[in-house]
């Protein structure tokens, strides 16, 4: 739903795992490297352990590509509950060896090893994959091991990598197990993110999709993420996805922390305890407010009883406090508001901000215009000059500018003509010169535009906005 408002080619958190966004961030991209050469070395079985929802999955699907390119073998065993009696044949299937039901365990034993020694003479290698290994009988598990007996003079025939919950190592702690334990030569912990990990991953994501603007998550919000998902990629793919749809839903391109606690509440990441908490508090701060603006009104309404009085400079407000029963305001210096306001110059910036209006005002809601790109306000040498040479490339006057405003700061978009299909405008985009397309332009509904002009003017002042309007004029 949100892809075409975000200018995203496909979904970008989806919970099934998709090697061509593999983030190699937070270790992970050297874990991978050091399975590769783990595997290659052709030393004993592998182990690799993460919580639930880690990355698991994910990095046993990119050890697969990274074996084949090498042509090595992979049997991957998904069902971890299989008896010690099936092991062996569900190995000799997805070998393509010919067992049945009726094949004996020592006839299947020797096809196994047949097979690995015709494999092993071609200079070739076989791995096997265990997943959920945590889960799998003890018997079971001690029938693989006897598999890693399989071997020559100098190698090992068969390969394995098991991949588990921090539950495997408790399994692989008791006694009668302790022989797979030892033969266990290299192990690796998938640590969960950390809040810069974090950051780095969602707007790598969002990027690898497509998304061209200004990072959606900063540092603050990644934070927020981490703590409602602990680090877990899955968790954290679960909260992006669903602040992505709130904020669509909010028509806007801002992801606030109000997104990212929504989504917690919803997926049930925050305890019912904590719950409460937030409720409450909610609840006391609605109180809090509504007896500070009946203080204010009640204040106002005293100052209007008496119209004709003339309200003399205050000089002692120590001694008023003393005497009166109504509350006194303290006297506070006016401070500047943090944000930055859009100073236009005159020329083609300020033609094209009022022509931006008036076509917005008329053109059809659910158009599409392409967006070159976004530069801050304070930027408007770049503007300047972008305009000045469009001219020579673009219709000058099909381009657009508007003020929005992302993550506290105010924004220049910069738009080119509308369009009634989406169609026509990707062939607009293709027939652009090359020195736009490297700004890597995308499309916008004009309706998402509507809404983000206007998200922006509702935190300009009055008076602000009142300059907007005569630097306009």
């Amino acid at each position: 739903m949100y892809q075409q408002h975000f200018g995203l080619d496909r979904q970008p958190f989806k919970i099934t795992p998709d090697t061509s966004l593999f983030f190699s961030g937070n270790k992970r991209g050297a874990a991978l490297e050091a399975l590769v050469y783990a595997i290659k070395s052709g030393e004993g079985i592998v182990k690799v352990v993460g919580e639930v929802g880690s990355g698991k999955t994910m990095l046993c699907r990119m050890l697969e590509l990274r074996l084949k390119e090498d042509a090595v073998d992979v049997v991957y065993i998904a069902n971890p509950s299989l008896s010690p009696d099936n092991i062996l044949h569900m190995i000799a299937d997805e070998l393509q060896l010919g067992v049945n039901d009726a094949t004996s365990k020592f006839a299947v034993m020797q096809k196994i090893q047949t097979y690995l020694l015709k494999k092993y003479s071609n200079n070739q290698r076989v791995v096997l994959f265990v997943e959920e290994a945590q889960s799998m009988p003890v018997e079971t598990l001690e029938e693989i091991r006897l598999l890693s007996n399989l071997e020559t003079d100098q190698d090992k025939l068969l390969q394995m990598v098991l991949f588990g919950q921090p539950e495997l190592d408790d399994k692989l702690s008791q006694v009668n197990i302790r022989q797979l334990k030892e033969r266990i030569t290299h192990s690796f912990y998938l640590a969960p993110f950390e809040p810069d990990d974090t950051r780095e991953y969602l707007n790598f994501r969002l990027r690898a999709v497509g998304y061209r603007g200004p990072d959606l998550f900063n540092k603050k919000i990644s934070a927020r993420v981490k703590k409602y998902s602990g680090g877990l990629t899955r968790r954290i793919n679960i909260l992006a996805d669903k602040a992505l749809l709130a904020a669509y839903s909010d028509g806007g391109h801002n992801i606030t922390t109000a997104h990212i606690k929504s989504a917690a509440i919803d997926s049930e990441f925050v305890s019912k305890t904590l719950q409460k908490k937030l409720f409450r508090l909610i609840v006391i701060g609605a109180v809090l407010l509504a007896a500070l603006v009946s203080a204010v009104l009640m204040g106002l309404s005293q100052q209007h009883k008496k119209p004709d009085q003339v309200v003399a400079p205050v000089k002692n407000i120590s001694r008023l406090q003393q005497n009166s029963h109504l509350p006194v305001l303290k006297q506070t210096a006016v401070k500047p508001s943090p944000y930055k306001v859009a100073k236009f110059n005159r020329g083609l910036i300020t033609a094209r901000l009022q022509a931006t209006r008036l076509w917005l005002s008329k053109v059809n809601t659910n158009n599409y215009s392409i967006q070159l790109f976004t530069t801050p306000v304070s930027d408007r040498v770049a503007i300047d000059s972008f305009l000045h040479k469009a001219g020579s490339l673009l219709d000058i006057s099909k381009i657009y500018i508007y003020e929005t405003r992302v993550k506290g700061r105010f924004w220049y978009s910069v738009l080119y003509a509308d369009f009634g299909s989406q169609r026509d405008a990707r062939k607009m985009i293709k027939t652009m010169p090359a020195s736009i397309q490297k700004r890597s332009p995308y499309l916008r509904r004009i309706n998402a535009i509507k809404k983000d002009l206007k998200a922006g003017m509702k935190y300009l002042k009055k008076d602000q906005i009142e300059q907007h309007e005569m630097e306009r004029k």
